[in-house]
């Protein structure tokens, strides 16, 4: 018999509140090597408080998070070691400009990046002729286009999580990115995503999680 794969991340009994809110209860999840998980649901059924949940950048009301089998309180440095978030704050400095900013943040992730790939990831995100424009003097589109650069350069962390990542993107930015999504799934990695458009992305594995099945 064949032992069991034991995933990257698995939630047990989660709930959340917000507020005087709860939103949801009782979710089960578990994701694991080469796996995409959209997590979808109404406006308010709290998609974004579940991934931040899973970052461990909010508290759940009850329930565990497991990173690889062990409790996450117990793997903190692994798990957020083995994790890449993007969420609606796309967390770009205002003085950097996108060369600046990328660099910085894989210097924050513990990561060396060379300045040839990434000027090669913010050309492909179609920031080329920005490269030398501090972010302040940025649109909400290419900001957003800055932080996702980040997935284009190849990361160490096996679970990207990522909210509304397609949001503010041109068609040409879009398959750069489900590019970069699918090639990271092929090669072991993870992810977990919410999306309001419908993109076609190669995954070994897929699963849709409606947080609209665990409302209160």
């Amino acid at each position: 018999m064949a032992e069991a794969t034991v995933p990257l991340i698995s939630a047990h009994a989660l709930a959340c509140t917000r507020g005087s809110a709860r939103l949801f209860a009782g979710l089960e999840l578990a994701v694991g090597e080469g796996e995409l998980l959209q997590v979808g649901g109404t406006n308010g059924s709290g998609k974004t408080s579940l991934l931040r949940i899973l970052c461990g950048l909010s508290e759940a009301e009850s329930g565990e998070l497991r990173w690889r089998g062990e409790p996450a309180n117990r793997a903190k440095d692994a798990w957020r070691a083995g994790l890449l978030y993007l969420g609606h704050r796309n967390a770009v400095k205002d003085d950097f400009t996108p060369l600046e900013n990328l660099r910085a943040s894989a210097a924050i992730a513990g990561e060396a990046l060379g300045e040839d790939t990434a000027l090669s990831a913010l050309v492909d995100i179609g920031l080329g002729a920005r490269l030398d424009v501090p972010a302040r003097n940025l649109s909400q589109g290419q900001r957003r286009r800055v932080a996702l650069a980040r997935l284009l350069c190849g990361t160490r962390a096996r679970l990207w999580v990522l909210d509304e990542p397609f949001t503010a993107l041109d068609v040409r930015a879009v398959a750069q990115l489900a590019g970069a999504m699918a090639d990271h799934l092929r090669g072991g990695g993870a992810i977990i995503y919410t999306t309001h458009q419908p993109v076609d992305i190669d995954a070994p594995r897929r699963a849709l999680l409606n947080l609209d099945d665990y409302a209160c």
